[in-house]
């Protein structure tokens, strides 16, 4: 999953970066080409179970009465209007309770190697189950309990029954797990870089083509990469530089070291996946900084050792704008079941 930091530094090179005017977007094209991929096509339901299950996950990732305090859902992290991020710098979760590190972005999270920052969820299922018992998300104190909500709510028994058929008790936290995960792995948003990386070499602009090629020679992509633009492995915060000193955070993060109890880990967390970044401030695991250009150029200077100019900086901003895409249009809470009469 982590590369040695010394063999991504030269595979990016350090090439100087092209002027923009003399871009050939063309041959930018084939080399975004090997090192980026587009979005897949959102998946298409098999069939009327796995239909079922999107719906019913659609419906429990809006459902609050599952929570202790009757008021958190999933989406009460993923707004929206922010891309399906917060806004904060750490999420609050059930009874106002803070949650350690900042909520990413829900969209495109199919893609991630793993889930959380640390990588401490497998899956998006195996993230979406054990959220039910999280202290600082729906708190409760056993399956049992949150399940039982949804067991007195009428529709919820036959909803299960029709997304689990044979399931004997299809009321239960795995199947919530899989139903909530179906849902998500819906939540594509394909953007301009996505046209782009598909042949149109007029879907970006001359400056997000400049950030582009900035990205590359920089040394950016060699941990934000592949079709997520992220995503998809562990990297330490702060290579070059200790990264509380430049963000600002009062408390270091341990990060990945606390999940594997591993030294080598110290530090290490998930590379976030870049799309629709431009939406999700503030950035980091623990939302330090709420300025994308400020981020940025952190990220060079902890990161590569690289101070960027203010026009470099300028034309990174600009294309990661161009990995903004719509929210998707089954992103939105349907008609609640009714309670119990």
């Amino acid at each position: 999953m982590r590369q040695p930091i010394l063999s991504l530094l030269l595979v990016a090179g350090f090439a100087a970066p092209a002027a923009a005017g003399a871009l050939d977007p063309k041959k930018l094209l084939d080399e975004a080409k090997a090192v980026f991929q587009p979005l897949p096509a959102v998946p298409v339901a098999k069939d009327s179970v796995d239909a079922a299950r999107v719906e019913l996950g659609r419906r429990l990732f809006f459902e609050n009465r599952v929570s202790m305090d009757g008021n958190v859902n999933c989406a009460h992290c993923h707004l929206p209007d922010r891309q399906a991020s917060d806004g904060l710098p750490k999420a609050i979760g059930v009874f106002g309770k803070e949650n350690p590190r900042n909520a990413p972005s829900i969209f495109n999270a199919a893609l991630n190697v793993k889930q959380h920052w640390r990588g401490d969820r497998e899956s998006l299922e195996d993230q979406a189950e054990k959220s039910l018992l999280g202290p600082a998300s729906f708190g409760n104190p056993d399956q049992a309990t949150a399940m039982g909500k949804l067991k007195a709510i009428p529709a919820y028994p036959e909803a299960f029954a029709k997304a689990f058929p044979g399931d004997k008790d299809p009321v239960n936290s795995r199947n919530w797990g899989v139903a909530v995960g179906a849902f998500e792995r819906t939540l594509l948003t394909p953007s301009k870089f996505d046209a782009f990386l598909s042949g149109d070499v007029k879907a970006l602009t001359p400056q997000q083509l400049a950030g582009l090629r900035l990205f590359i020679d920089t040394g950016c992509a060699a941990c934000h990469n592949g079709v997520g633009v992220g995503g998809n492995s562990f990297q330490k915060f702060g290579v070059v530089e200790d990264y509380w000193k430049e963000t600002g955070a009062k408390t270091p993060d341990k990060g990945r070291a606390d999940v594997t109890k591993n030294d080598v880990d110290l530090y290490v967390f998930k590379v976030p996946s870049l799309r629709n970044v431009a939406k999700t401030a503030p950035y980091f695991h623990d939302g330090s900084v709420e300025d994308l250009p400020k981020a940025v150029e952190i990220m060079g200077k902890t990161q590569l050792g690289k101070t960027l100019s203010r026009q470099e900086t300028a034309d990174i901003v600009a294309f990661l704008g161009a990995l903004t895409g719509a929210a998707p249009a089954n992103y939105a809470a349907p008609e609640p079941f009714p309670d119990a009469r």
